[in-house]
């Protein structure tokens, strides 16, 4: 990826980054970063001398036709790791246990602790299964990382990318020893996921959320669902009130003619 995409990915949109020093030139560490764009996953990596694992949705692994089985051989190709999002828990499990055995090998890890891409470029709440279990069994240090405008390059439903600088700012490592052994404690997971998306939200200078971002894009939804069947109903009302004026005006038309 770093040949292919990373050299003409740089050329083109000559991405700016701050704090590239914070990443360890070798050794374990996890970058936790927001997610704003799909392009997030190219950016990062094409900045770094090193190669990062990202978990990446079961989806891009499984979705057929040619530009699925593309999308999956690009992504097995750079080592991703796949993850189901449905909520198994043996899914969820499996995951955490290949980003150990990558931090275990010496590399580095990384993640999008909100889960899924934000729907309107804020900041929403970290989900704490997934970065603070791998940080508290490996004892990594967590890197945080903010994208600066990678949503704008290419918005949904734009099939060709706007040229533009996007930015990286890299955060210094947050060390969580104090509290190992304890990544059964759901208030341990909560405080630590919390405390690495304050220093995210400090770097890409977002308006933070206190909810999920799956919880968003089903309110999203469900607002552009209500407001779609409003403005069907509305419509509907139109349509029938024109219907009975129509209908009024025949009878009056009737009417006189009977009169004349």
């Amino acid at each position: 990826m770093k040949v292919s995409i990373g050299g003409p990915l740089k050329l083109a949109f000559r991405p700016w980054v701050d704090g590239l020093e914070n990443v360890p030139a070798e050794g374990p560490a996890i970058l936790a970063s927001n997610h704003l764009s799909f392009s997030d996953s190219f950016f990062l990596p094409a900045v770094l001398d090193r190669k990062v694992t990202f978990i990446a949705k079961a989806e891009y692994f499984t979705t057929p036709g040619i530009k699925g089985r593309m999308t999956a051989a690009f992504f097995k190709g750079v080592g991703q790791l796949p993850v189901d999002r449905s909520g198994a828990r043996g899914a969820g499990e499996a995951a955490v246990k290949s980003a150990m055995g990558v931090l275990e090998r010496g590399e580095l890890f990384g993640i999008y602790p909100e889960g899924t891409r934000s729907p309107d470029g804020r900041l929403y709440r970290g989900k704490p299964g997934g970065l603070a279990r791998v940080a508290l069994a490996t004892g990594a240090p967590v890197i945080p990382v903010a994208m600066i405008d990678t949503e704008k390059i290419q918005p949904p439903g734009k099939v060709m990318p706007k040229l533009m600088r996007p930015g990286i700012r890299i955060g210094k490592p947050l060390e969580f020893r104090r509290y190992q052994g304890m990544e059964h404690d759901r208030f341990v997971l909560r405080a630590l996921t919390d405390e690495v998306m304050y220093e995210i939200m400090k770097l890409s200078g977002q308006e933070y959320v206190d909810i999920y971002a799956t919880a968003a894009k089903r309110q999203i939804a469900d607002a552009a669902k209500a407001e779609k069947e409003a403005e069907k109903a509305a419509k509907a009302a139109l349509a029938q009130q024109e219907k009975d004026q129509q209908e009024k005006d025949q009878q009056q038309k009737a009417g006189q003619a009977d009169k004349e």
